[in-house]
């Protein structure tokens, strides 16, 4: 496994502004990198509340974090949930919230997850490995339209209806790689330099398994609600139906507070050469009236 690059770190800091003492909620913990800058940045008494739905991940974190003791509290939760776990655990008026709500790395490279075209695993997609819904559940069961509309509405998949028509004619398909040997038969193999055609189907499916946008909306209203007067709502995205949401959501609430980032905030030159996987990462900002 790749050792992991939390995503626009500088950038977050600067927009959530984390200072000593401060009470902070991580709301998508992963592997924990930009939770142990917030706990770094509010020593020696900040605290900060770190959320995944992801259970081995919070294993994880609390290993690699164990060294700073009561001041960090985890839950096993989807971050829709953020406003009644934090009430339930002092975080209520918090300084600042934190979502990142890219796949992390760990759950790409872990093929048994199921997430990646790349690896074969089954097709599985699920965060929350306690949910009932999977991938191979939509591809074997649901009607041929049902899965065009889940390709064209959460992936914006051009050739949602050939796709559709494809993986119902494949059918079983139990691995990634019948998923993608299924996209293929219509789209071809990869070409040098463009995405994978798989890429929106798996992108599609792995949203809609997971409900991911819905929990969005939830999540972003739940979070301008908990923090305090001048606290900082920071989200990072990666693809354009999350930052859309994000966007339309801070320009309606300008009673309520204002947008941090006129425009979004994008990885530098530099940090591409270090960690590829930044490339299609946005960042938008917010701060409560």
């Amino acid at each position: 496994m790749e050792a992991h690059t939390p995503v626009l770190l500088t950038e977050v800091l600067q927009f959530l502004d984390p200072q000593s003492g401060g009470n902070f909620i991580d709301a998508t913990l992963g592997a924990g990198g930009h939770t142990r800058a917030i706990l770094d940045r509010t020593a020696p008494e900040g605290r900060v509340l770190a959320l995944d739905q992801d259970e081995s991940a919070i294993e994880l974190a609390r290993a690699s974090l164990q060294s700073y003791g009561s001041r960090l509290e985890t839950a096993k939760s989807n971050f829709r949930n953020v406003a009644a776990i934090a009430e339930e655990r002092g975080f209520a008026g918090a300084d600042g919230v934190l979502a990142d709500i890219g796949l992390s790395s760990m759950m790409l490279d872990d093929a048994a997850r199921g997430f990646s075209f790349l690896r074969e695993g089954p097709l599985d997609m699920r965060m929350d490995r306690e949910q009932k819904l999977t991938a191979a559940g939509v591809v074997n069961t649901y009607r041929e339209k049902e899965i065009a509309d889940i390709l064209f509405n959460f992936g914006e998949e051009r050739r949602s209806r050939p796709i559709a028509r494809a993986i119902v004619h494949a059918r079983p398909l139990h691995t990634t790689f019948d998923l993608a040997d299924a996209v293929q038969s219509v789209t071809g193999g990869p070409r040098y330099g463009k995405i994978h055609p798989a890429t929106r189907t798996f992108q599609a499916l792995r949203i809609y398994v997971n409900d991911e946008l819905a929990a969005l909306e939830s999540f972003i209203d739940s979070s301008m609600a908990l923090l305090r007067p001048a606290g900082r709502l920071v989200i990072l995205t990666f693809h354009s139906l999350e930052d859309r949401i994000v966007k339309n959501r801070f320009r309606n609430s300008v009673t309520a507070g204002k947008a941090l980032t006129k425009k979004v905030v994008t990885a530098s030159d530099e940090e591409l050469r270090r960690n590829p996987r930044a490339r299609s990462a946005k960042l938008r900002a917010w701060e409560k009236a």
